[in-house]
């Protein structure tokens, strides 16, 4: 199977399936001379891990992050580096129902009639239990762009089902188990109330999810095919469940004029990022702004029309533990692949920006004094 892996300069490649031993990934080209320790990249893991609040999936995992190869003495070497994360609580049992049926709105018939084979438990390698390694390969990324450009990436779930969420105060975001950027208690208690009812009646919702990269230089990206929005969209709809991309106003640019659409310029900079901080394939120096459409859970308990593996009718209940949706733990995901983007991108804009030219008066100005002409 190929298809688990990405970048160019800043390269991932996941392993493992969800109800196997372990999960991970190894990260190629992550530059030497970062300090680097496993309570670097745990932080991130531990805002995706399932179980940290009633509202999503009750799996107990600490995913706990170990660091096999590409350190030493607390710092990358330049070599791969190799993450591991245990699975500690998988109960394959909650799966023998459905191994000969395919549960509506997985990938379980596409990847019978792809490979011949499947892994039913908890999905196998399509399960998003396999977004843990990117996680931690992004908390690589986000403390080298941080440490060398500033670079801020942050995201905050901005819809729950029916129920918009004001994205009005970022502090809020890591006070509450929505990951909502709002700090007023009645809205939390409505998607509180919102979410309980959905796991109640058995059923599950989407949501949106919003996510800006902040400080990143212009300059980054290249032009027709490689992208900068381009690759962010890939990368974007490669989380699962993601099912819409929007970079900027997005969809929302079909109604616009262009004397509104274009961002205007003036010496003091853009007056409007309608753009989402990308122009030509190229980032602008404004905040990358993009929003993801995730679609509600597959795995649900109610009953749904489907297929044996000998395609006769029947119908499929999802048991086990599942999140009533997965947009609330994909923020820190929609992240990730946020990150790993630009960091690859900056790798890869190091060794091809554009040369410096200095005049003979400024090298003349540079020189020490008593220096050979």
């Amino acid at each position: 199977m190929s298809g688990n892996t990405r970048g160019r300069s800043f390269c991932l490649s996941t392993f493992g399936e969800s109800h196997g031993p372990a999960i991970g990934c190894i990260v190629d080209g992550c530059p030497p001379g970062l300090e680097l320790a496993a309570h670097d990249i745990q932080p991130d893991l531990d805002r995706r891990r399932p179980g940290t609040s009633r509202h999503v999936t009750q799996r107990q995992e600490s995913d706990t992050v170990e660091i096999l190869s590409g350190v030493f003495e607390g710092r990358t070497t330049g070599t791969p580096i190799a993450l591991l994360i245990r699975n500690e609580d998988a109960r394959s049992k909650d799966y023998q129902a459905i191994a000969q049926t395919f549960r509506p709105g997985h990938a379980d018939y596409t990847y019978w009639h792809k490979y011949g084979i499947r892994d039913p438990r908890g999905g196998g390698r399509a399960s998003a239990r396999l977004t843990a390694p990117a996680v931690a390969a992004a908390a690589i990324a986000r403390k080298w762009l941080a440490l060398h450009f500033g670079v801020l990436v942050r995201a905050c779930l901005v819809q729950l089902g029916e129920v918009p969420v004001p994205c009005e105060d970022w502090d809020a975001v890591p006070l509450n188990p929505f990951f909502a950027a709002t700090g007023d208690a009645r809205k939390i208690a409505t998607m509180e109330a919102y979410v309980d009812g959905l796991r109640r009646e058995g059923d599950s919702c989407g949501a949106r999810v919003l996510v800006e990269a902040l400080e990143v230089p212009v300059g980054w990206g290249e032009p027709l095919y490689d992208r900068l929005d381009a690759d962010l969209a890939h990368a974007l709809m490669g989380i699962n469940a993601v099912k819409g991309v929007e970079i900027g106003a997005g969809f929302a640019s079909v109604s616009q004029r262009g004397s509104e659409h274009g961002d205007a310029l003036s010496p003091e900079g853009f007056n409007s990022n309608h753009a989402g901080g990308i122009l030509g394939g190229i980032s602008t120096g404004q905040t990358i702004v993009a929003s993801v459409a995730i679609k509600p859970t597959s795995s649900i308990r109610l009953a749904k029309p489907s297929i044996d593996l000998e395609g006769h009718a029947t119908e499929v209940r999802t048991l086990g533990r599942h999140d009533p949706c997965v947009g609330i733990r994909a923020v820190p995901v929609v992240e990730a692949m946020l990150l790993l983007v630009l960091m690859d991108h900056a790798l890869r804009h190091r060794a091809q920006c554009a040369e410096v030219k200095v005049s003979t008066p400024q090298i003349a100005a540079l020189r020490p004094a008593d220096a050979e002409p």
